[in-house]
């Protein structure tokens, strides 16, 4: 299973690359592999603000469906286009090609409650 030492992540299964005071976010290779095949990916928040732990979007897979959660308060700036016609790119990719939505970080000091890689590392295991 694939953790990036230079991501942060979410007990909620969502990573989060730092930029600045923008940032990338996705869902984490465990929990691609937990969906299965990812059909369809559903978010409509762009332009939108929205708090830590809110629903920003959907991710539909063969057997199920599950929501995105922020992981910090910010503005949705970007969602991922290709993700569109090619959702299983968050199943090939969900660290690279695969990123879902950009933001712009309201607050940088909410980055701090989130999960070092070791720390979901752990969480992932139990």
């Amino acid at each position: 299973m694939n953790i990036p030492e230079n991501l942060k992540y979410t007990k909620e299964h969502e990573w989060i690359q730092v930029k600045g005071d923008e940032a990338l976010v996705g869902i984490t290779d465990f929990a691609q592999r937990e969906l299965g095949d990812i059909v369809y990916v559903d978010v409509d928040t762009e332009g939108e603000e929205l708090d830590k732990d809110e629903v920003f979007g959907t991710v539909e897979a063969v057997k199920t469906v599950s929501d995105l959660f922020m992981p910090v308060a910010g503005e949705v700036l970007t969602i991922n286009e290709s993700l569109e016609d090619q959702p299983e790119l968050i199943n090939k990719d969900p660290y690279g090609k695969g990123w879902i939505i950009k933001i712009k970080i309201k607050d940088s000091e909410s980055l701090k409650d989130l999960l070092t890689a070791d720390e979901y590392k752990k969480m992932v295991k139990a």
